[in-house]
């Protein structure tokens, strides 16, 4: 069985603020590494920390919280291993909908807005918000 790191980076997260825990830690890998810079940059978590343990290397996210309440409502995967979802550069921002979306273009991983911004388009990895 195959499993998507994507989808179980946000499962895990979601369970952390569901028991309102203040980190949360992940098997790193370098998209969740960029999918975890995107959220730091917006906001949504406080800090990233990569620890390494013996043989293995882990993605330590701090979580931020308003109140009780999780800055991150949601957190939804768009693109999955089974069905891929592409944007063009002209109608990515279409898809944009509310929240926070982040695309996977040639130069990386980014937020819609800024996709937009450089003229690209590319897979649509998830929506947050």
């Amino acid at each position: 069985m195959h499993t998507d790191p994507i989808s179980d980076m946000f499962v895990r997260i979601k369970n952390a603020q569901a028991v309102g825990a203040p980190s949360v830690d992940l098997p790193y890998s370098k998209i969740k590494y960029q999918i975890a810079d995107i959220l730091n940059k917006e906001g949504l978590i406080d800090k990233i920390e990569k620890k390494f343990k013996k043989t293995n290397k882990i993605l330590k996210l701090n979580l931020k919280y308003e109140g009780k309440e999780p800055l991150i409502k949601e957190i939804k995967r768009i693109s999955k291993p089974s069905r891929r979802i592409y944007s063009g550069k002209h109608d990515i921002l279409k898809r944009a909908g509310y929240g926070l979306k982040i695309v996977s273009t040639s130069q990386g991983l980014m937020t819609v807005k800024e996709a937009h911004k450089k003229g690209l388009g590319g897979e649509v990895i998830c929506q947050i918000w």
